[in-house]
């Protein structure tokens, strides 16, 4: 059983779904007016673990995920650049969905705009302001705060206690501080649509509440986000959703803690202000996914590059492992073997591994422990060989198979890819040159040619001429390639260097 941490409750409940066997889930997206920082990513990547492992589960998961496409910071950055607002929504949104695809996050059951929404939104306008939740003034129409009791239930604030440190519009004309926009009536330059309280654009918050109801149904089961949405964002959406249905609007809120630069809150101002597409030029996705799932997803996450180089000597020890699998295999069968306590002993550690795997992931998405759970995997796995590794069976490579096969499956779960297997990598094709210069390679394959150096290296070494060798091995490493030495021989492996 799944159990998950509610932010309404504040205790971990069950996860019992209003439909049997299929989870409805809303996360909001980004406001498109600027690249995505690594702050949003690192929600964007948590919430993309829980659908993976709902998935996993057996739940057949509705996933949907707004784009802000219309939005005071969008219109900002427009005026700024003497472009359209369109034009800023449209290139961010295309930056975004890129970056989703470069970090590995699987594409949403359901991606709907809130510029694609807006006669949804102007209908649930109507309807609070029959039902005596909302109120026009020149225009702009407001939510009143206090018509609904139950306001502050999920961020745990007495309502007269809300405005403390609480994001809301400064409007003398509004009834009451905390009353937020549903409707803001237009300006000029601005984009906006026709209402029944004249031209203007939905509020910020209206957005998710009539998508989520659209996409999914009420009440649907999860709803998430970072925790600095819980107010006034998620309250208001909450607050809104129920006062115009009469209908509970979501069974669980999932919050993801936030992200910090070298232990302090990332800003412009410090200078630690850092945009994913950046990270991901110097650090593989599965990397940075490795490192943002080392941290339980609802605790806060310090982000630094000595982080990110532990994060990638940890995704090496998993990779090497799985490629001395591979090659392992690639040895002929030998009568003699691994014992069957051996073997045992494997299938027992790949055994314990899933069943704490499972009920870490089972514990409120514990990704650390997962993580703990591959890596012992791994750990038994290289034992294993480090005792049979010279002499395997057809068995013994069955077994290793299953082993390469529980780890790919593990990750896969978490969304970190493992290096393809080296019969498909790329060699770059300066190995060549570097081949008929040490080794007299003659052809054109970089394969063949990285093998001929490997081959000459071999040579140098029975011969002792160890100044050889190491000329071949430093070549080597210049261009991205790492000799491995093990009990089954050398092998050459390429690396991209990030």
């Amino acid at each position: 059983m799944v159990r998950l941490y509610n932010t309404l409750s504040r205790t971990k409940e069950d996860l019992v779904t209003r439909e049997e066997g299929r989870v409805l889930m809303y996360v909001c997206g980004p406001t498109v007016y600027n690249h995505i920082h690594i702050g949003n990513a690192r929600t964007f990547l948590s919430f993309d673990v829980v659908r993976r492992y709902l998935e996993y589960r057996g739940f057949d998961v509705r996933f949907v995920q707004n784009i802000t496409d219309v939005d005071d910071k969008i219109i900002r950055a427009a005026n700024e650049e003497g472009v359209a607002a369109s034009v800023v929504a449209k290139r961010y949104t295309e930056a975004f969905l890129k970056a989703m695809s470069d970090l590995g996050v699987k594409k949403p059951t359901a991606q709907p705009r809130a510029t694609e929404a807006i006669p949804e939104m102007i209908e649930m306008v109507e309807r609070l302001l029959e039902r005596g939740h909302a109120y026009v003034i020149d225009g702009d129409v407001y939510f009143s705060v206090r018509s609904f009791p139950g306001y502050g239930t999920l961020s745990g604030r007495d309502i007269d206690e809300c405005l403390a440190g609480s994001r809301v519009d400064v409007d003398e004309r509004k009834a009451d501080p905390l009353d937020f926009a549903l409707w803001k009536s237009a300006k000029p330059g601005e984009p906006h649509w026709t209402s029944p309280w004249g031209e203007g654009r939905p509020g910020w918050h209206l957005e998710c509440s009539v998508m989520s109801e659209r996409e999914l149904g009420l009440p649907f089961d999860i709803h998430g986000g970072a925790t600095d949405l819980i107010f006034p964002h998620h309250e208001n959406e909450l607050a809104q959703s129920e006062a115009a249905t009469g209908l509970p609007f979501v069974r669980y809120w999932m919050h993801g803690g936030l992200l910090q630069v070298n232990s302090e809150k990332m800003s412009k101002s410090l200078g630690n202000f850092l945009l994913l597409r950046d990270v991901l030029e110097s650090y593989p996705a599965p990397v940075v996914r490795l490192l943002m799932l080392q941290t339980h997803y609802r605790s806060p996450l310090d982000f630094s590059t000595d982080r990110l180089d532990e994060a990638r000597t940890a995704y090496e020890r998993i990779a090497t492992a799985v490629r001395n699998l591979r090659w392992a295999r690639k040895a002929p069968s030998s009568v003699s073997g691994a014992t069957t306590e051996d073997r045992a002993a494997l299938a027992a550690a790949l055994s314990a591994a899933r069943a704490k795997f499972e009920a870490d992931m089972d514990d409120d998405f514990n990704t650390a422990g997962a993580l703990s759970a591959i890596f012992e995997l791994t750990r038994q796995a290289n034992s294993f060989l480090a005792t049979n590794q010279v002499s395997l069976t057809a068995d013994d490579h069955a077994a290793l198979e299953r082993a390469e096969a529980e780890a790919a499956e593990l990750l896969s779960v978490l969304g970190v890819s493992l290096p393809e297997a080296e019969a498909g990598a790329v060699y770059p094709f300066e190995v060549i040159a570097l081949a008929a210069e040490l080794s007299g390679y003659k052809g054109s394959d970089p394969r063949e040619a990285a093998n001929a150096l490997l081959a000459a290296r071999e040579v140098a070494r029975s011969e002792k001429n160890w100044a050889a060798a190491d000329i071949v091995r430093d070549g080597l490493a210049g261009l991205g390639f790492v000799i491995e030495d093990t009990a089954a021989g050398a092998r050459v492996v390429y690396r991209d260097g990030r």
